[in-house]
């Protein structure tokens, strides 16, 4: 098994994730889709929604073995929140 290793820091992994999201992902995935994950590869920009991590990055990596995982909740500005905090309006 070959293990796959970062081929960016990770400022410009996170970066390269945010940009491909903003101006390729975001446009086809918001709606209907809040609260989901998007699993995107900063190489190629392709992706993946699902509702958690890894089945996002499986299904990316079933295409993509080599892919460089950059993931966002839909709707939110993380993937995981730790602790509490305000609930937000409209949210369960």
């Amino acid at each position: 098994m070959n293990t796959r290793q970062p081929r960016y820091s990770k400022e410009e992994h996170a970066q390269r994730g945010d940009d491909i999201y903003e101006r390729h992902v975001r446009p086809h995935v918001e709606a209907g889709n809040l609260r989901k994950i998007v699993a995107i590869d900063v190489d190629t920009g392709a992706f993946e929604v699902a509702e958690d991590t890894l089945t996002a990055s499986q299904r990316l990596l079933t295409r993509y073995p080599d892919a460089q995982i950059w993931c966002i909740r839909i709707g939110h500005r993380g993937v995981h929140r730790f602790g509490w905090y305000p609930m937000l309006a409209g949210e369960p």
